[in-house]
């Protein structure tokens, strides 16, 4: 799995519009980029409304929320649970493949499914928390308490003037 500080590799899948979109369209933004097993289960169906119920509140954040799942059509899940979150679509697992998306067998060796995780991306397309495992009940809060330090990083970043050594004689 990608780490902290990792760069976010770039990437084009289609929405479920049929449109090519492109993750570093989003430079600038942070990222909320999650990666989920299948449309329309019991877990994945938890957290897209987890994400839709705090949508007003993550994009408070200017932030870009990015599901993938290597559905081909998300219209039925996307219409029938009223999500306002853009949903790619992965069909031969590409981009899983980049992000590490996976779970694999008991030894290892080989993918067994996809695994359900999220990376929080910052404006500059740098890889800022990822979550390996995620409790599908509470994940949208923890994402916006993390888009909540990430800004209060950036603000500290940008304000960090002057700096103590050069305040020094």
């Amino acid at each position: 799995m990608l780490k902290p500080g990792d760069a976010a590799p770039d990437f084009v899948l289609k929405d479920t519009d049929g449109h090519d979109v492109r993750l570093s369209s989003f430079s600038g933004r942070p990222i909320v980029l999650w990666f989920y097993p299948k449309d329309n289960t019991p877990g994945c169906t938890l957290e897209a409304k987890g994400f839709r119920d705090a949508y007003d509140e993550l994009t408070a954040f200017d932030a870009a929320l990015v599901g993938v799942s290597m559905d081909e059509d998300h219209t039925s899940f996307r219409d029938k649970h009223d999500l306002p979150l853009l949903l790619l679509s992965d069909p031969d697992g590409r981009v899983h493949d980049l992000y590490d998306a996976w779970r694999t067998t008991l030894l290892g060796k080989r993918p067994a499914a996809v695994r359900r995780c999220t990376y929080l991306i910052d404006g500059d397309g740098i890889i800022r928390k990822a979550y390996p495992r995620v409790n599908v009940f509470q994940h949208a809060k923890q994402v916006l308490k993390d888009l909540d330090r990430l800004r209060a990083q950036r603000q500290w970043g940008r304000n960090a003037e002057p700096r103590l050594k050069d305040l020094m004689p």
